[in-house]
């Protein structure tokens, strides 16, 4: 990890906070543009923070039906509108901070100096309008730094069209004045590359793609292309590879420590114990990203096939069972039960059974993806916090980017093409090859095998609630029962005592009223789950934000 300028951002704080020493007319709640604006390494410090604007850790796949912790309004179908939405609110700061740099820069006399200073500020404009993009959808297009009354703040939204192409052309721009990430030296290390220009672009196309195809609309082919030429610029690029650093178990250790400045990693929010720190660890360790049956079925067995339809699956009635002869990312996302991983976070007796004793709503499964082996940090977690980083985008996700918009191009995918996107990810998983052969001659679909690989290998890092929006199945899989661990029939069914004290929540008849007619756990039932096709594949827009500006429409069923 570089740390240098993550203490510079401490720098742009003190600099915006600034100290009271006598009369002094310059605003000290701001950097003023009279006496800032002169030289690179001020433009420097101001693209510095943007970066706080990339999107942190977060237990984000609770959003869908993968993960769960305590139940999602979201991911139910239950929320309502409100007045303010922070994520709306804090990606319109940043746009407007990008505009100013963007703008400073063109204007400066030294605007040569500042080409990959601005091409970051287009990056970062970009992400933003992104992170609105994909929640609401068609936002209103600020290209300029704006005056409190100017008219342009109350502008209609743009159409859908044009905001993605803006954060195409956004990324296009940026992405011929950034460096290529082996170009980076000292404290550079970590900033805005080509590369990531061209990942981001991938994936908002990909995105796009899939959700005007699967709608119908007669653009999806345009924005395949892009995600196919992103990704293959990627590709070819040769500045990134998978992290293989650990062997069998690099799937593990790129999540944590060890993945910091991987070859995989294209861009990360960057993280140091006592200067910038998170506590995910500690959110992932007391259950509130717990994996759920569905994820669990996800994963193949080592012989390549779904555990509907392969011999060496062992069923789930002995302790760990359904574990075995699976594919090892299983047992790298979640822990198995009555194993001694297990004594690295959770204390007995978790390590004999696979509940939260202080928690009634839990799957029974429990994450080991992301939990630290940092023993100094797990010890004091809120005090030292955790120095590893948020793969923001990492080269994984471009392969299969490139292998899913190369098949929904045409509907299609050749081995060729397979061989060098996702069944590299395989290979480093130590998983059979996936090719047209394998999948005919089983039965398979191939689009639902490049869905599951994408989901498998992403699993818990937040693409989920996306990608079943773009994928319009949203509708089929979100109103459906939460589900976790079989119990009926299983050891977890028999009383565990721990000091005279019974502390298995499930060994009264209580657990009864809890599974499904096979004995697994409902968490939630479908019962209480719904999902409004009409509705619930945008989030609604702030009410306030329409109330201070009229031209806004609220998104359909809102």
């Amino acid at each position: 990890m570089n740390y240098k300028y993550l203490k510079v951002f401490v720098i742009v704080l003190l600099l915006s906070t600034g100290c009271k020493k006598g009369l002094d007319l310059i605003p000290k709640d701001s950097i003023s543009d009279a006496t800032f604006w002169k030289t690179a390494a001020d433009f420097k410090l101001a693209a510095n923070n943007l970066y706080f604007s990339l999107e942190g850790f977060n237990p984000g796949d609770t959003y869908s039906d993968i993960a769960y912790d305590v139940p999602n309004s979201v991911s139910n179908g239950t929320y309502q509108s409100a007045e303010n939405d922070s994520r709306w609110t804090n990606a319109y700061v940043y746009i407007r901070r990008c505009n100013k740099i963007i703008e400073k820069a063109a204007a400066s006399p030294i605007a040569a100096e500042l080409k990959v200073l601005a091409a970051e500020a287009r990056f970062f404009r970009a992400y933003n309008y992104w992170m609105l993009y994909k929640l609401f959808g068609e936002v209103p297009l600020i290209a300029s730094e704006l005056d409190i009354d100017d008219e342009a703040l109350y502008a209609p939204r743009a159409t859908r069209r044009e905001t993605v192409d803006f954060i195409l052309n956004d990324l296009t721009e940026a992405a011929a004045d950034l460096p290529e990430q082996k170009a980076l030296s000292g404290g550079d290390i970590g900033r805005i590359t080509r590369g990531a220009a061209q990942a981001l672009k991938a994936r908002v196309a990909l995105f796009e793609g899939t959700w005007e195809k699967a709608r119908g609309a007669g653009n999806a082919n345009t924005y395949l292309d892009i995600a196919i030429d992103a990704a293959t610029t990627v590709m070819n690029s040769a500045q990134y590879t998978l992290y293989t650093g650990k062997g069998a178990q690099s799937y593990r250790y790129l999540f944590i420590d060890e993945g910091d400045n991987a070859p995989e990693c294209i861009l990360d929010r960057r993280y140091e114990v006592n200067i910038s720190s998170q506590t995910f660890p500690s959110t992932v360790g007391e259950g509130h990203l717990l994996p759920t049956k569905k994820l669990a079925d996800m994963y193949l067995c080592a012989d390549g096939l779904p555990i509907t339809r392969s011999a060496l699956f062992q069923g789930y009635d002995q302790t760990g069972s359904e574990f075995q002869m699976r594919d090892p990312r299983m047992t790298m996302t979640i822990v198995i039960p009555g194993t001694g991983v297990q004594q690295l976070w959770y204390p007995e007796p978790v390590a004999s059974w696979p509940f939260y004793p202080q928690r009634n709503a839990n799957t029974g499964y429990t994450t080991y993806k992301f939990l630290s082996e940092d023993a100094a940090s797990n010890k004091s977690p809120f005090t030292l916090g955790y120095g590893y980083d948020r793969h923001m985008l990492r080269y994984a996700e471009v392969l299969l980017v490139y292998a899913e918009a190369r098949f929904e191009r045409n509907d299609a995918i050749s081995d060729e093409d397979l061989a060098k996107s996702v069944n590299l990810i395989r290979q480093r998983a130590g998983m059979p090859a996936l090719t047209n052969a394998f999948v005919g001659a089983n039965g398979l679909n191939m689009r639902e095998e490049i869905r599951r690989e994408r989901t498998i290998e992403l699993a818990l890092e937040g693409f989920r609630y996306d990608d079943l929006r773009r994928w319009k199945t949203a509708e089929q899989e979100l109103p459906t029962a939460i589900k976790g661990i079989k119990i009926v029939g299983t050891p977890w069914a028999n009383p565990i005592v721990v000091e005279g004290q019974d502390r298995n929540p499930y060994s009264d008849d209580s657990w009864q009223k809890r599974t499904d007619a096979n004995g697994f756990i409902i968490v939630e039932s479908a019962a209480g789950r719904v999902f409004d096709p009409q509705k619930h594949y945008l989030l609604p827009l702030p009410t306030k934000e329409i109330l201070i500006n009229p031209k806004l429409t609220q998104n359909p069923g809102w």
